[in-house]
């Protein structure tokens, strides 16, 4: 089986940087708008977290796989039988495959989905184990 248009580690960083930018841009300036002063100290907290979990779970359920940063970079999740994602799909992966076996890791369950995207020839994470899911290259 070839995993020609399998995404790698490379394309998904640059694609969840410009997620990142973008949405804490959005909201920093309606921030502005309604409290006059500029800050990103929303970005270390609890709210901005469940923000960016929402957006990264509810976004590629209503746009096929895509969040804007994926859009740009040309990647899309996709499910292993190349069906649209399910809010189970994006549940698993997301909140149970990054944070939650993140934290009870400390982190290294990331590096170690790291190192599984750079190596395997799949190129999937543990997330993505969890998730049923695999990131595709167009």
């Amino acid at each position: 089986m070839g995993y020609t248009n399998r995404a790698g580690l490379g394309v998904r960083v640059v694609a969840s940087f410009l997620d990142f930018v973008l949405l804490a841009t959005i909201i920093a300036s309606v921030i502005y708008l309604v409290t006059g002063s500029f800050s990103l100290n929303f970005a270390n907290g609890v709210v901005w977290q469940s923000i960016y979990t929402l957006y990264l779970m509810v976004v590629p359920i209503i746009w096929s796989g895509y969040v804007i940063g994926k859009r740009m970079c040309h990647i899309q999740v996709k499910r292993l039988d190349d069906g649209n994602v399910t809010l189970s799909n994006m549940f698993m992966r997301e909140i149970v495959g990054y944070y939650l076996i993140g934290a009870l890791t400390f982190g290294v369950s990331i590096l170690i989905s790291a190192g599984m995207i750079m190596f395997r020839e799949d190129k999937r994470g543990i997330h993505d184990f969890l998730g049923g899911t695999y990131v595709a290259r167009h």
